[in-house]
């Protein structure tokens, strides 16, 4: 049985004392036939009203309410999940959907909705001509389509460590050629949009095997992570990390899913005071194996 505990710290530190407006969190996993979360654990510092909710997607979300003013905030959780996910899966598509391009039948139109849309501006089509030109003119099932394209971004691009939050735009991915997993996520799920699939944005964690000996050049295994799920008739929400070129759950433990990068930020609040009184922010992720 493999056990992986992933720690997240968060520390704000501030000038002088200054009072926390409420603070949102998405830290703790869901169970899944995939992934089994056998305890979770979060401490804050100062002391708050800790309240529990789903949000329109079905993730949990924290929110925290502060009574005291503080120099330092401290977020700091604890999960300890079991993975079920295989090294090699396969995916049983439905028939109509094995080959590209494929229409998804009226219902699930219906469901899947905004995550079938484009988000983000793109007049002349680049980001759709960039991922055909990927793809070349090759006949590709559908799975091996996204594979193609999965591996492509992480082949054609730079994993570069970006300071700024928020998320790249694509066309400023694809101009810069270089970007964070939050931007590789982003640029693949408007591609693959783009192509006629319904796709939506993962946040969570990734495990590096090199920590047990395993290969290395993992990217992304020390902070939280970032992909995407795209809906394949017949084998359901299927994840893809262009980052590393994973296909499949392998060493992603998922977090929470949105149609918008967004949605999906793993930790906002606020303060009241000027911007002077903020020294900045530490975040430490260590995701660690716990049994063989």
């Amino acid at each position: 049985m493999t056990l992986l505990e992933v720690h997240h710290t968060t520390i704000y530190r501030y000038a002088r004392a200054v009072k926390f407006g409420q603070h949102r969190a998405m830290l703790r996993p869901r169970d899944s036939h995939d992934l089994k979360l056998r305890s979770a654990t979060l401490a804050v510092s100062p002391r708050a009203e800790v309240r529990w909710v789903h949000d329109v997607f079905g993730n949990s979300i924290t929110l925290l309410n502060f009574q005291q003013p503080a120099a330092e905030l401290r977020i700091e959780s604890w999960i300890e999940i079991q993975p079920f996910a295989l090294d090699t899966p396969r995916y049983n598509i439905a028939a109509a959907a094995e080959h590209w391009p494929f229409a998804y039948g009226t219902e699930d139109r219906r469901d899947l909705g905004p995550t079938l849309e484009r988000h983000y501006p793109d007049d002349d089509g680049k980001v759709r001509a960039w991922a055909l030109q990927l793809l070349g003119r090759q006949k590709l099932g559908t799975i091996e389509l996204l594979t193609t394209l999965t591996r492509a971004i992480k082949q054609r691009l730079r994993y570069a460590v970006r300071d700024d939050e928020g998320t790249q735009e694509p066309l400023e991915t694809l101009a810069k050629g270089s970007g964070t997993c939050r931007d590789y996520a982003l640029l693949m799920m408007e591609a693959v949009r783009a192509l006629g699939f319904a796709a939506r944005f993962v946040t969570g964690y990734l495990y590096d095997p090199a920590l047990d000996g395993g290969p290395a050049g993992t990217q992304g295994a020390g902070a939280t992570h970032a992909w995407v799920q795209v809906y394949l008739p017949g084998a359901g929400w299927v994840e893809f990390d262009p980052t590393n070129g994973i296909v499949g759950g392998r060493n992603l433990i998922r977090i929470g899913v949105a149609r918008d990068p967004k949605q999906a930020i793993p930790l906002t609040g606020s303060f009241v005071g000027s911007m002077q009184d903020y020294l900045g922010m530490e975040v430490v992720v260590r995701v660690e194996r716990r049994g063989g």
